[in-house]
């Protein structure tokens, strides 16, 4: 009937204007005068009120009777279609609160902020891209595309990481810079190059995820803040970086005439951002940091900047994509090769830069940076202990920094000591030409997975050069960090924890996984500063081979040990609980 023609638009609106469901007669072609009135066969007779319609209702056929003439009531309550409606709509309401709230606190929306480093110091930042001049020509390399040179070392670009005193760094003025740099859609793009699906549509795909899911991160550090002198005597270490409580730990201070340096070198598909946590917990203990960022292939993006000229893009890249300079293909070693050159070749003009800024240049630095940033370094003059530095590296950069100790100490690379985390499988062979301390740290899933590493097993290859160092009287370490994953000692799992977890493999607390990595690395440098091996570096390495079946959490404190010189010795009597030890210079455990 007429009245029923309305029906559709009504329904198609959503139900927009308000409904009221009466009981009728269905005799009766409309609606009864009074809407209350007993229908008279008890059938249940629907009408809708629908405000635009002229006659201001709408029928619709009676409920089917069911089997023994009883007829099925409306149901009422929580559970009408427009109360669930309602509760429909509930999470999306939720979700919608959750993303004003982030947007209004300027926190990430679906990720974890970075926590506040621990220390004496708090911790400062400045980005500097110095110039190479003249341009290093490292490999003859150059791109198929567009036939330029693929290994042309132009500019060098690194974030210093340093301390700094908690009133400046609590200054209204202050900056952070952000976790992803601008522009977003560089990195976007190189993510997408890296996993082989870049086209426009996926590169902005991409683009909105990082804006989603990490566009609003910062890091703890202030921008530009003055490099600090002293510190207080004693530094708080939270037991986990989210939690209020902590210990109290006695910050033994050495003078050696400045902050020391450290030179730190990404791995693949990394940058300079990716480590700014680890970064800053070795600033906030009074390290000076330069964490560099390559333009090797290896960055998923990198924007070239040079005053004066205009920018220039540099996207991850690898062998199919470069040739010889007469036009032959690169074969994967040579690749490598030319890789490892460049960035030893990115590590010498950081050292250069930093050796700039203590002899008084750093006005000169800030000058050609053209990232704006580093007005304060005339005033890092003599502060910086540049002629015995050390470097660190993870993955391919812990290859990497491997390889710049090779013929060294020298001008160029005056490296005393090197920190180098899950030495890459597929980066080329490893540098063996090594004279100078090192501390090796394996993540729990570089000891497990077993790999063949040009015919040996990479663990095996590893420990060999371990060994042969403490033999040339070096002392070296090598241990399994017990739960951890490859990415552990990177900022993804603080941010992402329980992705990480769950895609990694990672069983130990995020926050005490990084705590453990910090705490090995702050003994291994003060062992380079005095000579005295403390905390886990006076251990004797028990596990020759990594032991799947003493894994994190296996050794209890005190167990097999007597319970009051735990107590007494402190944290690391639990070493067991964390760490495998493969080598050490205090020898194996079955020795006498």
């Amino acid at each position: 009937m007429s009245q029923t023609r309305p029906l559709g638009r009504a329904l198609a609106s959503c139900l927009g204007n308000c409904c009221i469901i009466i009981a009728g007669d269905p005799q009766h072609k409309t609606l009864p005068t009074h809407p209350t009135s007993s229908p008279k066969n008890g059938n249940v007779f629907i009408h809708l009120r629908y405000l635009n319609h002229p006659n201001g209702y709408l029928t619709m056929k009676p409920f089917p009777e069911a089997a023994g003439g009883h007829t099925p009531k409306p149901q009422t309550g929580s559970s009408s279609p427009f109360n669930l409606l309602r509760w429909r709509y509930l999470p999306i309401f939720l979700g919608l609160t959750y993303i004003l709230y982030c947007k209004l606190t300027s926190q990430p929306i679906f990720a974890h902020p970075l926590p506040q480093h621990t220390g004496p110091y708090a911790v400062g930042a400045i980005d500097i891209e110095s110039p190479v001049m003249p341009v290093r020509t490292i490999d003859t390399a150059r791109f198929k595309r567009t036939s330029t040179p693929a290994f042309d070392l132009q500019t060098v670009l690194f974030t210093l990481y340093y301390p700094t005193t908690y009133a400046a760094a609590k200054s209204s003025t202050v900056k952070r810079h952000p976790w992803i740099p601008r522009p977003l859609s560089l990195r976007a793009q190189g993510y997408a190059k890296a996993a082989h699906i870049s086209n426009w549509l996926v590169d902005k795909v991409f683009e909105m995820a990082l804006r989603t899911l990490a566009g609003g991160i910062t890091i703890p550090a202030a921008v530009d803040a003055p490099l600090s002198d002293t510190a207080t005597r004693y530094s708080q270490f939270a037991a986990s970086w989210d939690k209020a409580d902590s210990q109290e730990q006695v910050l033994e201070k050495t003078e050696v005439g400045g902050h020391p340096v450290i030179v730190f070198s990404h791995g693949t598909v990394s940058s300079r951002t990716d480590y700014s946590h680890y970064a800053g917990e070795l600033a906030a203990r009074g390290y000076v940091v330069v964490m560099l960022e390559h333009r090797d292939g290896s960055c998923p993006g990198s924007m070239i900047r040079r005053k004066g000229l205009p920018k220039e893009k540099r996207l991850i890249f690898d062998e199919t994509e470069v040739e010889t300079a007469d036009g032959r293909e690169v074969s994967v070693e040579d690749f490598h090769k030319a890789q490892l050159s460049f960035r030893e070749a990115e590590i010498e003009e950081a050292v250069r830069v930093m050796k700039l800024i203590n002899m008084g240049r750093g006005a000169e630095v800030y000058d050609l940076n053209p990232r704006g940033e580093g007005v304060d370094l005339v005033n890092w003059a003599g502060r910086l202990n540049t002629d015995e530095m050390i470097v660190a590296g993870h993955s391919y950069g812990a290859t990497g920094a491997m390889q710049a100790l090779r013929g060294g100490p020298t001008p160029m690379r005056p490296f005393k000591g090197a920190i180098i985390l899950d030495p890459g499988k597929q980066s080329g062979p490893l540098n063996r030409d090594i004279n100078v301390p090192m501390l090796v740290v394996h993540s729990n899933s570089w000891s497990s997975k077993s790999s063949i590493f040009y015919g040996r097993a990479h663990f095996d290859t590893v420990k060999d050069i371990v060994e042969e160092n403490n033999e040339r009287g070096n002392p070296t370490w090598f241990m399994t960090s017990l739960g951890t994953s490859h990415p552990s000692v990177t900022d993804a799992p603080l941010l992402e924890p329980w992705i990480l977890s769950f895609t990694t493999g990672a069983t130990i607390d995020v926050y005490q996984g990084l705590r453990q990595y910090v705490h090995v690395a702050e003994d291994f440098l003060a062992f380079l500063g005095d000579g005295k091996a403390r905390g886990l570096l006076a251990e004797k390495a028990e596990f020759p081979q990594y032991d799947a079946g003493a894994g994190l959490g296996m050794w209890q404190p005190g167990q097999g040990d007597n319970q009051q010189a735990w107590e007494e010795k402190g944290e690391w009597w639990d070493w067991r609980s964390y760490w495998q030890i493969h080598g050490s210079p205090a020898g194996n455990s079955e020795e006498s």
